[in-house]
């Protein structure tokens, strides 16, 4: 991946970036993962206009959150039939495991500066 940021982001720009992954995992787990897209989304919304970087990472993080937590909707929705419950339970489980340790890595690269791309995402937010 080719970065075409500025060659030193801001203090402030990767905190922002490190919340905007990191808040997917910690509010699916206290919100048991139905909140999970609302810290990426906050943080995009806040610094849409202030820094390319922190929008470009904070919209990652918010597509990439939306796809994990529609996995685990569709996990659930295959444990209502009996036959798809193992399958169910699969989704689920890749569904958290996914966000919570690619969440992490993403925290890491942006804390050094560098854009993270997740390897499974919905294009929504731009």
């Amino acid at each position: 991946m080719t970065n075409h940021y500025p060659l030193q982001t801001t203090s402030e720009t990767r905190i922002a970036s490190v919340l905007a992954h990191l808040s997917g995992p910690i509010s699916a787990v206290l919100s048991v993962g139905w909140l999970s897209i609302v810290g990426p989304l906050i943080v995009w919304l806040l610094y849409r206009d202030r820094s390319t970087f922190v929008r470009d990472q904070a919209a990652e993080a918010f597509n990439f959150q939306l796809t994990m937590w529609l996995a685990a909707v569709v996990g659930g929705l295959m444990m209502v039939t009996v036959i798809l419950i193992p399958l169910g339970i699969v989704f689920i489980i890749a569904a958290v495991l996914g966000s919570v340790v690619l969440g992490v890595i993403g925290a890491v690269k942006v804390s050094n500066g560098q854009p993270y791309s997740y390897p499974w995402k919905l294009n929504i937010l731009h």
